[in-house]
């Protein structure tokens, strides 16, 4: 660690003709070798699968939702229980997103003033408050190794008049998060946001990066915008971001998109594209996905894909995991779950490689070739 800090990150390898660069990251719970992709343990758990087998595909760190956490089962019963790495049982890395875009897509007549959310509970209804201060708390309270600030999540899309008002409101909550942040076991990330707008992401990188947070999330992006923009508005943010910090694009998980953003310079992700596609009966595949509840899968006895070595595909065949989804056995859900996040772990695992072997850009171009998921 670098100094007397528990939070350190240092770069160990660049990519020459892009700004893709590997990494490492250290946390009182571990390291961890960026690019990443952190599962997405919404309420504790990522859905189907136990903590040593997320840690068996090669994750080192996951994500858990802070508004689930306060919502239910309550940050008193994780604190009692001895921490958010106890309750769950996991032992590595953790970060917690502040709940800041839960309460805007799930919280009920919200309220946004200069103090915090005011909204009613997704659950029985109930009256809640959230300001940057409390948000803080909670994070404090549940442990995790970092955790991030309260943001305003505007709908997408969003007039400029009302992304530029949000700027300065992001800035106040983001100072206000700074100043009640003091457990100095937890890195306290900051967001920036903007909109739609390059100036206006700029803009708002300059605003969060003078703060001075140790590492930064790129928020409201891959929200249905063209896919080209996002990459631009990633770059122009990123050019007014410090080097020597980790850089989070949250909620992007496809193949292309990660690629594409590591090119860029970015080095953690997180989504729940992996697990949620899986409940829905789709395979990550080579170039795009498959739905196992497509009929044409009936009798075929070949694996969800042959080049795949993940346990699933090493012991079951398309017909039998249809025959479990059509049949709505769990271990079909279990099965797609397992091949899908080894499908990511080894695509970052091999994105670490390329760059540290200098052959990244021959990666990204068969990424590209491929098309990402369909």
């Amino acid at each position: 660690m670098a100094g007397d800090t528990f939070f350190d990150f240092r770069v160990t390898a660049r990519d020459l003709s892009t700004r893709a660069r590997c990494g490492v990251i250290t946390t009182p719970h571990g390291r961890c070798e960026t690019p990443l992709f952190m599962p997405v343990a919404t309420q504790a758990s990522v859905k189907t699968m136990r903590p040593d087998e997320v840690r068996g595909l090669g994750f080192a760190m996951v994500l858990a939702n802070a508004y689930h956490l306060m919502m239910r089962p309550g940050v008193e019963v994780v604190e009692g229980a001895g921490g958010l790495h106890t309750f769950m049982r996991w032992d590595g890395p953790l970060l917690t997103d502040s709940g800041g875009y839960q309460v805007f897509s799930l919280g009920r007549d919200v309220r946004i003033t200069e103090e915090g959310a005011s909204f009613r509970s997704n659950l029985d209804g109930g009256s809640v408050f959230l300001s940057p201060e409390t948000s803080i708390e909670f994070q404090g309270r549940l442990g995790a190794d970092i955790i991030m600030a309260l943001d305003e999540c505007l709908p997408y899309p969003s007039e400029r008049d009302m992304v530029e008002r949000s700027l300065r409101l992001n800035h106040d909550w983001a100072v206000r998060c700074l100043h009640s942040h003091n457990e100095e076991r937890q890195a306290l990330f900051g967001i920036i946001q903007g909109g739609m707008f390059a100036d206006l992401r700029a803009r708002a990188a300059q605003m969060i990066v003078e703060l001075g947070f140790p590492g930064y999330g790129l928020g409201g992006l891959s929200v249905g915008e063209p896919r080209d923009l996002t990459l631009e508005l990633i770059s122009e943010t990123l050019a007014h971001v410090p080097e020597q910090v980790p850089v989070y694009l949250m909620g992007v998980g496809d193949p292309l998109g990660i690629g594409e953003s590591v090119a860029l310079g970015v080095d953690m992700f997180d989504s729940a594209l992996p697990t949620r596609i899986a409940r829905n009966g789709s395979a990550m595949v080579d170039g795009g996905r498959i739905n196992v509840r497509n009929a044409r899968f009936t009798s075929d006895n070949g694996p969800l894909e042959l080049s795949c070595e993940c346990y699933a595909c090493s012991n079951f065949s398309r017909a039998y995991i249809r025959h479990l989804f059509m049949s709505k056995e769990i271990l079909g859900l279990y099965l797609l779950t397992c091949h899908n996040l080894h499908k990511v772990s080894r695509l970052v695992s091999r994105i670490r490689a390329a760059i540290a072997e200098g052959s990244f850009p021959a990666l990204l171009g068969e990424l590209r070739s491929e098309g990402g998921p369909k």
